[in-house]
Formats: structure tokens, C-alpha cells, sequence
């Protein structure tokens, strides 16, 4: 019995290091990278993100050190369409220095996402992160704010959002009280699957200016959201919308990674 407990001890240490798709528990992952470990992933990094406890960001998520406390995984359920998928925490992982969300499929035809999102709302500045979006026609990954009837709010949302069928290209949009339509199809000049890049916009009462690599792409003026969000990332396959994504061709596991997620509050 002591050594069945033992061995029992060993895996449930394991998983837990495997970190959100296993344990609830944000803290239990956070500092399971060893100090001075490297990585191919790691040595991709254009801009080090600080030491949270240095850290002039006023949210910082720093996932060569695991989890955050100030996110969590969506879990255990759809959000319908036109989304293909269930969100899974085992669909989300923190190892190589990264996170990497997920789409998977256990069952045929059935297929999970992975998401990860911020337990508070923040408002107006500047949401940054550094990450490679999935190549694969019918998926989108992402990085944007979202607040809706959910929350018991107006649907609020900005994004970035790499449309597989194209990773070449990255596109920008806003919902203001779930109003739409405000696309844009910006050509980055690079493949983003294939390395890491910096991606963001800035947030104020009278503008969203969309940033790649620290420069200013886009800047949209008009009928802008005004309700803190959730800062949140998904991997996602689509359904009905072929025209937009194209037609997803099941093709699993597909991995989408992120080294690090930030946000600075406007002054």
C-alpha cells in the first residue's frame, strides 16, 4: 500500500506541473521552470517581458514561469457558433517556456479548444503579447478583450485574430454593445507561424490603434467600445463560417503558443 500510495504521490506531482489542463490551482505551477533553463522557443524571444515583481506592466503574464494567478482555462463548455469546439482546460499548457492552447479531438467529428482569460476586467491602455498563431485553413488564434450578457454587460470587445487558411496576415476588429463589422485584413509581410512576433493595440476613449512589432498598423475612430473586458486567448476551429475561415479540414492536434501577455493602464 505505501508503495502504491508513493507511486500515486509521483503522478498526481507530475500533472499538477503540467500545469492549467490538469490543476485549478495557479499557483502550483508558477515557478516550476528551473532557473537559467533554455529553450529553441525561448531563444525566439524579441523583447523580454520584467520580473513581475519589477514589472511596470500592470498586468504581466510571463509563461516561461507557468500559469498566472490572474487567469484561468474556460472549462466544460461551448460557446456555440459558430465555434466547433469545447473549451477544455486539458487543452491548455504550460511547458517549454510557453503556453500553447489546443484544438484536439478525442471523439470523431468532436473537437476541444483551449482558452485562457483573465479572472478581472481592465479598460482603456495598451494590451501587448508575443505569440505564433496556428496554420491550418478553418481555425482562428487570438488575443482580445471581451465583457458581454455573460457578465452582465454589454458585448465589448476588441481583437486580433490570425485566421489559419493565412497566417501572412493578421486581422483586427471591434464589437461596441455587440455591434460588428469593423474588419480589417492587415498584410504583415512575414508568415507569423513561423516565428515569434509581437502584437497589440492600445485602447482610448477616442481610438483602438492596432500595433505588430511595436509599430502602428491601424487605427480605427468610430462607434468605439467603452466596457471593460477580460483579457483572453483561444484556439478555436470554426463551423458555418467557410466563407470567412474556410472549411476545416480535421486535421488534430494543432497548436497555438504564446510567450508572454501584457497590459499597462492608460494614465
Amino acid at each position: 500500500m505505501k508503495r502504491y500510495l508513493a507511486f500515486a504521490l509521483t503522478i498526481v506531482m507530475a500533472l499538477t506541473a503540467a500545469g492549467c489542463g490538469v490543476s485549478e490551482d495557479s499557483s502550483s505551477t508558477k515557478d516550476t521552470t528551473a532557473a537559467g533553463e533554455t529553450t529553441a522557443a525561448a531563444e525566439e524571444t524579441q523583447t523580454e517581458p520584467a520580473a513581475e515583481e519589477d514589472s511596470p506592466y500592470d498586468l504581466l503574464a510571463d509563461f516561461s514561469k507557468g500559469e498566472s494567478d490572474k487567469f484561468i482555462c474556460s472549462d466544460g463548455w461551448s460557446n456555440g457558433s459558430p465555434f466547433d469546439c469545447t473549451w477544455k482546460k486539458s487543452s491548455v499548457a504550460f511547458e517549454d517556456g510557453l503556453m500553447k492552447l489546443s484544438i484536439d479531438s478525442i471523439i470523431p467529428d468532436e473537437y476541444n479548444g483551449g482558452e485562457y482569460r483573465t479572472n478581472d476586467f481592465y479598460g482603456y491602455g495598451l494590451y501587448e503579447v508575443s505569440m505564433k498563431p496556428i496554420k491550418n485553413i478553418g481555425v482562428v488564434s487570438s488575443f482580445f478583450t471581451y465583457t458581454g450578457p455573460s457578465d452582465g454587460n454589454p458585448w465589448d470587445e476588441i481583437d486580433i485574430e490570425f485566421l489559419g487558411k493565412d497566417t501572412t496576415k493578421v486581422q483586427f476588429n471591434y464589437y461596441t454593445n455587440g455591434q460588428g463589422n469593423h474588419e480589417f485584413l492587415y498584410d504583415l509581410g512575414f508568415d507569423a507561424s513561423e516565428e515569434f512576433h509581437e502584437y497589440g493595440f492600445e485602447w482610448k476613449e477616442d481610438s483602438i490603434t492596432w500595433y505588430v512589432d511595436g509599430e502602428a498598423v491601424y487605427t480605427a475612430e468610430e462607434n468605439l467600445p467603452v466596457t471593460p473586458g477580460k483579457l483572453m486567448m483561444n484556439a478555436w476551429n470554426g463551423k458555418g463560417v467557410d466563407g470567412w475561415l474556410g472549411k476545416f479540414d480535421g486535421t488534430v492536434p494543432l497548436t497555438a503558443e504564446y510567450q508572454w501577455a501584457r497590459f499597462t493602464a492608460a494614465e
